[in-house]
C-alpha cells in the first residue's frame, strides 16, 4: 500500500535524479560554451535562435528574465553574432536575428552539443519516452490543481 510518506519519498529522489541531470546538462553546456569562447548564457542563447524571435520570446526559451536575456544579446551583438532587426507585424518590437558568423558558430555549438550529451546514453526511444513523461509533469504543473481541501 502506498502511503503518504513513501509517495514523499518516491518524489525526493525523482526531484533529486531531475536536478541531477539537469544539473550534467548544465557543466555539459558550459563546457562546450568555453571551448567557443562564450559564457553558458550565450551558449543556450545561441541554441535556443532557431529563427528570428523577439527578446521575450528568447528569455522564455532561455527561461529567464527578459532584462537577462536583454544582457545575453547586446553581448552576442557586440561579437557580431545577432543583430537586432524591425518585426514584419509589430512596429514596436525588434526581432533577434543571427547573423552570418552567429549560424556557423551556432552550427559548431550545436555540434559539440550532441557529442557526450549527458542523454547520450539513452536509445532515441527512451529518449522520446522521457521527453514526453517530462513534457507532461512540466504542462500538468502549470495548469491549476484543485484547491487541497476539496481533495
Amino acid at each position: 500500500m502506498t502511503t503518504p510518506e513513501s509517495q514523499a519519498v518516491a518524489e525526493r529522489e525523482l526531484c533529486g535524479l531531475v536536478n541531477g541531470l539537469a544539473r550534467r546538462i548544465g557543466d555539459h553546456v558550459r563546457e562546450r560554451a568555453v571551448a567557443l569562447g562564450l559564457t553558458s548564457a550565450q551558449a543556450t542563447a545561441l541554441r535556443e535562435l532557431t529563427g528570428p524571435m523577439t527578446m521575450t520570446e528568447l528569455a522564455e526559451r532561455m527561461g529567464c528574465e527578459p532584462s537577462n536575456a536583454t544582457f545575453v544579446a547586446d553581448k552576442l551583438e557586440k561579437l557580431g553574432l545577432l543583430e537586432r532587426r524591425p518585426h514584419a507585424t509589430d512596429r514596436r518590437a525588434k526581432q533577434l536575428v543571427l547573423t552570418r558568423e552567429g549560424t556557423a558558430l551556432r552550427e559548431r555549438l550545436l555540434d559539440l552539443l550532441v557529442r557526450d550529451s549527458p542523454l547520450a546514453g539513452l536509445t532515441q526511444q527512451e529518449q522520446d519516452v522521457l521527453h514526453g513523461l517530462l513534457h507532461r509533469a512540466v504542462t500538468a504543473a502549470t495548469s491549476p490543481s484543485p484547491p487541497a481541501d476539496s481533495l
